[in-house]
């Protein structure tokens, strides 16, 4: 079945975007200090950046100039594939036949990493934090750095997986961008990393990496696959494979990768489009069992899975409210009410 193309342009917001964060002075002055304005286009990289950056990157210098590419793994301290895809990408790359330079950031977020959580101790989501504050909580100081290393690099690749409570398919996926030139590069981007999904979404969400690059005018691409615990040896060679791939759609190394057409290719720019946690939510709490697997094609109305009581006998079914393909399960039986269970790449609208 030939995938639904809904809207395969769309408006990002345009113009200077302004952030604003307030800092309080100690409490006994009773005082606090205005507003200050972060405005895009930020200071030069090496102007702004602290002394002492909060996550720890290798830059890869190839022997002819070119563009730059920054690729980040870990930015949620639970997501573990990226970042042993990145770390295996620190050897894989040949410099000798590399043009340009490649950034390589394994664990950006690495206070969330060592409690082993999606989140630091301040439990902000740093995939909501963007583009974050010098002068805020851990996860709003390290949305600000690499903010200022997006704004560095020509290119982003951003790669994720559902974490310790969920299952993701492989997936790429980028913002329907307003300038056609950009838009055009991150399509050839996501196809290039070569995954059975590619996902064109809203240019409106904010937060995160990707709306950072999108206000900085860098052509950006994020992808999904596996999680659940664990790290899945399949996703980590794939995403490897796939960076290198995109790495030669920049022309920025000669390697020999066979590129395959995707299964599905669907650009939606509704406004709810590429929130994952947004639909087929939990009416209940309880122990969720799934009745669907990942690539399962489901209408909306079908089982996606039973939410039972501890003792089994209050049963709740819960029902897909959209068409498509189940992209991503929660693999954590728990869950509480309104937690997400699935997520489904729509290929159709009632």
């Amino acid at each position: 079945m030939s995938a639904a193309k809904f809207i395969a342009a769309s408006r990002a917001p345009s113009g200077t975007k302004r952030f604003s964060h307030y800092a309080a002075l100690p409490k006994s002055t009773g005082k606090q200090i205005a507003p200050a304005e972060f405005t895009f286009p930020l200071p030069p990289w090496n102007t702004f950046m602290p002394v002492q950056s909060l996550f720890q990157s290798v830059i890869l210098e190839g022997k002819q100039p070119g563009p730059h590419l920054l690729i980040l793994g870990g930015i949620h301290g639970d997501e573990y594939e990226p970042m042993a895809a990145v770390r295996k990408l620190i050897t894989s790359i040949d410099k000798s036949k590399l043009t340009g330079k490649v950034t390589l950031v394994p664990v950006v977020n690495e206070p969330a990493y060592e409690r082993t959580s999606r989140t630091g101790p301040d439990d902000l989501d740093l995939a909501r934090t963007f583009p974050g504050s010098p002068d805020g909580t851990i996860t709003e100081q390290i949305a600000s750095q690499a903010t200022q290393l997006i704004q560095s690099a020509d290119y982003l690749i951003d790669l994720h997986t559902g974490g310790v409570i969920s299952n993701l398919a492989p997936f790429s996926g980028y913002t329907l961008h307003s300038n056609p030139e950009i838009l055009d590069m991150q399509r050839r981007m996501a196809l290039a990393l070569n995954l059975p999904v590619v996902w064109g979404t809203s240019a409106h969400l904010n937060g995160r990496s990707l709306s950072a690059a999108r206000d900085l005018g860098v052509p950006a691409i994020y992808a999904e696959w596996g999680g659940g615990s664990g790290c899945n040896p399949e996703a980590v060679s794939g995403y490897t494979t796939g960076c290198l791939s995109v790495l030669a759609e920049l022309q920025m190394l000669e390697v020999s990768i066979e590129r395959k057409s995707p299964l599905y290719h669907i650009e939606d720019d509704s406004s709810e489009s590429g929130h994952l946690q947004l639909h087929n939510n939990a009416p209940v709490a309880g122990f969720f069992e799934p009745a669907v697997q990942l690539m399962d094609r489901v209408q909306a109305g079908d089982a996606l899975g039973t939410i039972s009581s501890v003792l089994g006998d209050q049963n709740t079914t819960v029902s897909a409210n959209q068409t498509g393909v189940i992209l991503g399960l929660r693999t954590l039986p728990y869950v509480e009410q309104n937690e997400w269970l699935a997520v489904i790449l729509e290929t159709e609208r009632t």
